[in-house]
């Protein structure tokens, strides 16, 4: 049997095992505060895709060649906005039902840009794929495909990357995750180590207790790779602390603080600012 859990907006199927519920996280805590961008609808046409909504902003309509931005998750409207800022187009994908059946076949990404372009007239100068939580669940799943992999230039993956636990619970001191299912995210990691590709990801400290964090799932990915993490404190996008950063060639992984629900939005509403570290990776 499989229990469906609903965690940070997002279902995930795990075993039916003896209650073990996730362990609770404060909904709101007031030891900073949590600034929210303006929502905003730029000016600019939008199309409905197959998959989702086509934005191309009114300073790029017209143009031969445009960068692209594939975004999962987290609404419409801030990553139309944060496209719009960086003269990007964007094609929006929200789902109640998960990312990862979208890229199931070999050539799915392919054929997502391929209507997009069609759609817009135009040609993308630059592939940038992001998701925000349940959102990284298309981009690993994604990162499977070696066709897909080859036109990606970018990744951003905010404060998404879960697995489960070998032993269906954590600890009881380093737990023990399932990473078979992070080796897509680790395969990518590397190219943008040879500064082949460009990949950021976020985590906060957010523990669900059921299935791997987003700390957990860093800590091994940078073992894997062999990068050392290094203690930060400074402020980061929209009033975020920063703890810790990683960084080598093309790839940065960067920790913030916060436990609560509060702290994961935050990193949704920093969008902008992610593309901007992303843009500047060397």
């Amino acid at each position: 049997m499989k229990l469906r859990l609903i965690a940070f907006g997002y279902a995930i199927a795990l075993p039916l095992v003896a209650a073990e519920p996730q362990n609770p996280s404060p909904m709101v805590e007031h030891t900073r505060e949590h600034p929210r961008l303006k929502e905003g609808h730029p000016p600019g046409t939008r199309e409905k895709l197959e998959a989702g909504t086509l934005f191309i902003p009114k300073a790029i309509i017209g143009q031969k060649e445009a960068p692209l931005l594939i975004f999962m998750h987290g609404g419409t409207w801030v990553p139309e906005v944060a496209a719009a800022k960086h003269g990007m187009a964007a094609l929006v994908i929200q789902r109640g039902d998960g990312y990862r059946a979208l890229f199931e076949k070999e050539d799915a990404l392919t054929t997502l840009v391929t209507e997009a372009s069609a759609k817009a007239s135009i040609q993308w100068s630059r592939i940038t794929v992001g998701g925000w939580s349940a959102g990284c669940q298309g981009i690993r799943a994604m990162m499977h495909s070696a066709a897909s992999v080859q036109i990606t230039d970018r990744a951003l993956m905010i404060d998404g990357i879960h697995t489960s636990y070998v032993d269906g619970k954590p600890g009881p001191l380093e737990s023990k995750i399932d990473t078979a299912a992070l080796a897509p995210i680790a395969s990518f990691a590397r190219e943008a180590l040879a500064d082949r590709k460009r990949l950021l990801i976020t985590h906060s400290e957010i523990f669900p207790g059921t299935f791997a964090s987003t700390t957990e799932t860093a800590d091994w990915l940078l073992r894997e790779l062999a990068v050392p993490r290094q203690a930060v404190l400074k402020w980061a996008p929209m009033k975020t602390q920063q703890l810790s950063e990683a960084r080598r060639g093309s790839f940065q992984l960067i920790g913030l603080a916060g436990n609560s629900a509060p702290d994961h939005v935050d990193q949704l509403y920093a969008l902008p600012d992610w593309l901007e570290w992303l843009e500047k990776a060397p």
